[in-house]
């Protein structure tokens, strides 16, 4: 086994044992919708064992930024069919990352008349609107009891359209502090029903989401990202033995499920807690450090010759090198990532980085 052979995951044969982040990109239209340079982006990446595409809204209220792609209305999807056809073209694998943005929006981004959360507890700071302005972050509606199930059935809903658009699966983000996470912390979760209260509660909401998307369309189609006491957009979690708590009853409800992969955003992957995790999940494992340092070659290739993961998510370099795994088989030089182009624009910095000539 090596970072450059194939394995599967879940019911996809995968080409090697690179994945592509999810990564916010933000070119999608006013209306949600991913047009060719969206299509273009992922195919020329798809020399990638494992694309996972960014966070895509399943619902209007779950939208979290200007430029976000969703997948709830039929123009949406007919574009997500393009992208996933553009990587098949190119023999690709590729999933979609379902993604409830919870409280990190705002009224005016997603147009709705409120935003929600597990409770009425805003983010301090602002978020920026399609025009530039600024604004605080709004304060979130408490999704009630009876409420769960809408939200629920949107994941439900949003994966069966990805599945019909040609995606090889789906990814739900439970990770960076956007809706699912909000539920797995004490400090965005301060409900008193049967989903907060204890580790085993705030997991709860968690478990029935990803139950409900396999008896969808099936385990070997879906993943899940989650991030350990990353502690960003004021999820919370400092506390080691809570943490560890809240995760274990997380993994404990999902190992019998099956899933196709668990990835997992943590500084230190080879530790003990991660480790602890992956053990307890028994399947397919993937990791990635995050945002703070840049996955090299190197690390990547020692992460599966010792037996720390499955697959290794790679973010920056990924969005600098289309041909990525090429240059890491051949040792090659690799470009530099445009930061100011990351977030949102055109194909600058999107579909432009050189490849390597032959």
């Amino acid at each position: 086994m090596s970072l450059f052979s194939p394995t599967t995951v879940g019911d996809a044969d995968v080409r090697n044992r690179v994945s592509l982040a999810p990564m916010t990109r933000l070119r999608a239209d006013a209306h949600g919708v991913p047009g060719p340079i969206v299509a273009k982006y992922y195919a020329q990446r798809a020399g990638i064992g494992l694309l996972v595409t960014e966070g895509v809204f399943p619902s209007a209220e779950s939208r979290a930024y200007p430029g976000q792609p969703g997948i709830v209305t039929d123009a949406q999807a007919a574009g997500w069919a393009k992208v996933a056809d553009a990587v098949h073209a190119e023999g690709g694998t590729v999933f979609m990352q379902l993604m409830n943005g919870g409280r990190v929006t705002h009224p005016d981004i997603t147009g709705t008349e409120r935003i929600v959360a597990p409770s009425a507890i805003a983010i301090e700071g602002e978020t920026r609107l399609a025009d530039g302005t600024k604004v605080a972050y709004a304060v979130p509606h408490a999704l009630e009891t009876d409420e769960l199930a809408t939200v629920r059935d949107e994941f439900v809903a949003a994966a069966r359209r990805a599945v019909d658009a040609g995606f090889d699966g789906v990814e739900l983000h439970g990770a960076n502090g956007y809706l699912l996470h909000e539920f797995l912390s004490p400090a965005s979760n301060q409900r008193t029903d049967e989903y907060g209260g204890s580790p085993e509660a705030r997991a709860r909401f968690v478990i029935e989401v990803a139950e409900a998307v396999v008896a969808e369309i099936g385990a070997g189609r879906v993943g899940i990202r989650i991030s350990p006491a990353h502690n960003i957009q004021d999820v919370w979690e400092k506390d080691d033995a809570e943490t560890r708590a809240t995760y274990e009853a997380l993994i404990a409800g999902l190992a019998p499920l099956g899933l196709a992969y668990l990835s997992v955003l943590h500084a230190d992957p080879a530790g003990e807690l991660i480790q602890d995790l992956r053990r307890a999940f028994g399947g397919t494992f993937i990791v990635n450090t995050g945002f703070s340092s840049v996955t090299t070659r190197d690390e990547a290739v020692s992460a599966v010759d010792e037996g720390i993961a499955d697959l290794v998510a790679v973010g920056r370099p990924a969005i600098a090198n289309p041909d990525l795994v090429t240059r890491w088989q051949k040792g090659a030089d690799e470009n530099e990532v445009d930061q100011p182009t990351v977030y949102g624009g055109d194909e600058r910095g999107y579909t432009d980085y050189p490849f390597l000539q032959s």
